[in-house]
């Protein structure tokens, strides 16, 4: 875990100031490392899961050594010196401020994923296994909408603190109009392309069926969840975490948790518990939009 921290803040440092080829070609060894460790590892060495646990840890602990060794490298003010290391009063208070919020959002949508885990285990072995793949389908969904985030949050950091509040404004929508193209593009893939990428996974015709029947129901609402990331990522670029954080705990985790505890019951089956994502992904792009026009006519247009 430290060396993936030391990583992801290596990273965030370099994109800060607009370097996001670096950590990608970091991230790109140290997942090919990865792969030959975990054959070496398991098909060679015969460790089994030990193995790909090791694999694993040194590859991290690869990608944690690059980015340090090119943060030490450069001659700009944001060079890595570890004799110098040492907690900042003022800076620590200001990065947890921004930073502590945006951390418990991210720990609410995994605390509700656990619920909702729970009740999809109720409804038997092969809808377990269809959602088990479905995860690592939609999981490039959330990946791609997850690096938008972090770019609208990067650009609109730079420009706000440089005081040039027409490009904050115009970044967000322009990232906003290419996030929900990319959604649309990617729900259209995933629709009609799951039945072949579920074959990857398994052969179980049962298995295949209750997954395209997820699928089927939940990539055409991919596009209501892009307004959360874009507009809390662009937020957080102007220094605002904790009403995110608010929206994101009331519209999607108790929402989401309510609507499971109470239908449920009455509607048992996976579409059901399915429904409280597009659901609540409606219910926060709402409150989302309300709050970020509101915030931004306050704090930019008063500028």
């Amino acid at each position: 875990m430290i060396a993936n921290l030391i990583y992801n803040m290596g990273s965030g440092i370099l994109r800060a100031i607009g370097n996001s080829r670096w950590p990608l070609y970091f991230l790109m060894v140290s997942c090919l490392i990865n792969i030959i460790l975990d054959i070496l590892f398991v098909a060679v060495f015969h460790w089994g899961v030990a193995g790909v646990g090791f694999a694993t840890v040194i590859a991290q602990i690869v990608s944690a050594c690059l980015i340090c060794i090119s943060l030490s490298k450069t001659t700009e003010c944001y060079q890595l010196k570890l004799r110098k290391i040492r907690f900042h009063g003022e800076m620590l208070s200001h990065m947890i401020r921004i930073g502590l919020p945006a951390g418990l959002q991210s720990l609410m949508y995994t605390s509700t994923n656990v619920i909702i885990q729970s009740n999809i285990n109720s409804l038997g072995t092969n809808t377990i296994a269809a959602w088990t793949a479905y995860s690592k389908i939609d999981g490039i969904f959330w990946m791609t909408m997850n690096s938008f985030g972090i770019s609208v949050t990067t650009f609109v950091g730079q420009n706000f603190g440089a005081g040039n509040y027409k490009r904050v404004r115009k970044g967000t929508i322009v990232c906003l109009k290419m996030a929900a193209s990319t959604a649309l593009i990617m729900s259209f893939i995933l629709y009609f392309g799951a039945p072949y990428v579920y074959q990857l996974f398994t052969n179980d015709s049962m298995v295949i069926g209750k997954g395209l029947e997820i699928v089927h129901f939940l990539a055409p609402t991919f596009i209501t969840y892009v307004s959360i990331e874009i507009l809390s990522g662009s937020l957080r670029g102007m220094g605002n975490s904790f009403i995110p954080m608010i929206l994101t705990s009331l519209g999607v985790c108790v929402l989401r948790i309510i609507w499971l505890i109470i239908a449920t019951p009455i509607w048992p089956g996976i579409k059901t518990v399915v429904f409280c994502y597009p659901l609540t992904w409606v219910v926060t792009s709402i409150l989302f939009i309300f709050y970020y026009r509101r915030y931004t006519k306050k704090t930019i247009v008063s500028m």
